[in-house]
C-alpha cells in the first residue's frame, strides 16, 4: 500500500471513525447506567477515604 493510499483512506475512513467514537463516547453517558455512573464519578472527589490519613497527603 502507498503512501497516497493510506492517506486517502484515513482521511476519509479515518474522519468516519473518529466522529462515530466520539458519538459514541459522548452518547454513552446520556444512557441511564452512563449517567449513573457518571454521576458517582464526578462526586467520587468529596467521598472520604478512610484509609487514607493527612500524612499521606504531604
Amino acid at each position: 500500500m502507498s503512501y497516497d493510499a493510506l492517506r486517502h483512506f484515513a482521511d476519509s475512513w479515518g474522519l468516519v471513525f473518529m466522529a462515530l467514537t466520539y458519538i459514541l463516547l459522548i452518547g454513552w453517558h446520556f444512557l441511564p447506567h452512563g449517567h449513573h455512573a457518571s454521576k458517582r464519578a464526578a462526586a467520587m472527589i468529596f467521598d472520604a477515604d478512610p484509609e487514607k490519613t493527612e500524612a499521606d497527603h504531604g
